[in-house]
């Protein structure tokens, strides 16, 4: 480890800042962005929660649409309850495929969230539409990608939508903007047999 004195951090420090200030110069614009959070690791509705909060903390309106995962209560929607004049949530889906075991079921209902989540989509009053666990209802044949995409070209300039689950298609990973993939490295289920628990899964 190389051992730098404070005079040389401080010139070293002062070097980068000078090269990010240029970087920064001629970057103004700003856009609604397409987001995807993708991946087999864990915190990827997490991470957009991160974004739902920090959008209702700028007084946004915001809406999430729950394509997979409406068959819990989660506790998420007991704390965002409390921004309910700016915030709609809707849990659409009916649990996990292998829990459902009804594949024509599935289908109406993630369908049922897509016409739901274009009509937020489309409404310039919603500053952010989070689509949680739509990437496994594209990935599943649930919905049509090009539909889902076709949506998405028709928001507003200034608003945000973000696709959530692992498997995004990568007609949809070509047209965002921004997208994250979820790395698994390790996991408690899988290692050490610890089952989800409150607070950390739900």
């Amino acid at each position: 480890m190389n051992v730098i004195s404070n005079e040389q951090h401080k010139q070293k420090m002062q070097r980068r800042k000078e090269v990010q200030d240029e970087r920064l110069a001629d970057k103004k614009a700003e856009k609604g962005l397409i987001l995807v959070n993708t991946g087999n690791g864990k915190g990827k509705t997490t991470a957009a929660l991160g974004m739902v909060m920090r959008s209702l903390g700028h007084g946004y309106k915001v809406a999430i649409v729950q394509y997979i995962k409406g068959a819990w209560e989660p506790a998420e929607k007991a704390v965002l309850e409390k921004y309910s004049d700016q915030l709609n949530f809707h849990a659409m889906g009916e649990g996990f495929t292998w829990e459902t075991q009804d594949r024509e079921r599935d289908i109406e209902k993630a369908q049922a969230a897509w016409t739901q989540s274009l009509e937020y989509i489309l409404n310039p009053e919603y500053r952010l539409v989070l689509l949680d666990e739509i990437n496994i209802a594209l990935k599943l044949g649930y919905l049509n990608v090009n539909t889902v995409i076709e949506g998405l070209e028709q928001k507003p300039e200034n608003s945000h939508v973000i696709l959530t689950g692992r498997g995004a298609p990568a007609e949809l990973i070509a047209i965002a903007d921004l997208v994250t993939e979820m790395s698994l490295i390790k996991h408690p289920f899988r290692e050490q047999g610890i089952k989800a628990q409150p607070g950390i899964e739900f």
